[in-house]
């Protein structure tokens, strides 16, 4: 959900879209409630091998809140932290299978969890705390460990939100990003996507660049 929502306003995938447009388009493909084991399945839908390697110049992989929840509590959405690294790799591996390399990889690891407002939230839906938020660092050094086994990038939110002393402004709801949390995660991508995109071209001539009597000349 933090990446399927983040196209909303204030959201870090609109944030970067705007930085990047006219030079390439940035496509939300997340899928709020879904786990990595449910993700390794559909991955070959997203990206197939007729897509064109050369003119996707970053991908990046967001899980971990949901594969971390508690087993007892949600077996539906839980997956085991061995399997979670294991589908991880097993993502990059299928993107490297069809020219997307390791270097354009970018992953993301959950964001840290605030228990006590996210258990709030379980409450107001008649549920009890599902989630820890040292499990969730678990999986987040297992992503990070991914990263460096993979050679992929890696933004490792659990860490450096917590550098914060009071990491809560970062949530809107003790799990989700708030709209400071959208804007932290879009300036650490930024950090890794610039140097990836700063070569890119702005598509077509600046508006005062056309020529008015033959736009044919500037824009054919």
């Amino acid at each position: 959900s933090c990446f399927q929502f983040s196209f909303q306003e204030d959201g870090w995938g609109a944030a970067l879209a705007e930085r990047l447009v006219r030079k390439c388009d940035v496509v939300n493909r997340g899928f709020s409630g879904y786990n990595t084991r449910w993700a390794k399945l559909i991955l070959p839908r997203l990206i197939t091998k007729s897509t064109s390697a050369e003119s996707t110049v970053a991908v990046t992989i967001f899980f971990g809140a949901n594969d971390s929840v508690l087993k007892d509590l949600n077996p539906k959405q839980h997956v085991p932290l061995e399997e979670y690294a294991m589908n991880l790799k097993s993502m990059i591996e299928y993107l490297k299978s069809v020219d997307i390399a390791e270097d354009r990889i970018i992953l993301i690891t959950p964001p840290p969890l605030e228990e006590s407002a996210w258990e709030r939230s379980c409450l107001a839906k008649g549920d009890i705390l599902n989630r820890r938020n040292a499990t969730t660092g678990e999986y987040a050094q297992a992503c990070v460990q991914v990263a460096r086994d993979c050679g992929t990038d890696v933004v490792d939110l659990w860490t450096l939100m917590q550098k914060s002393q009071d990491f809560t402004s970062y949530l809107s709801d003790g799990l989700h990003l708030s709209s400071k949390g959208n804007r932290f995660l879009a300036a650490q991508l930024w950090l890794h996507l610039e140097k990836k995109v700063s070569a890119l071209p702005s598509l077509l001539p600046y508006w005062r660049d056309v020529d008015h009597t033959d736009p044919e000349a500037s824009l054919l």
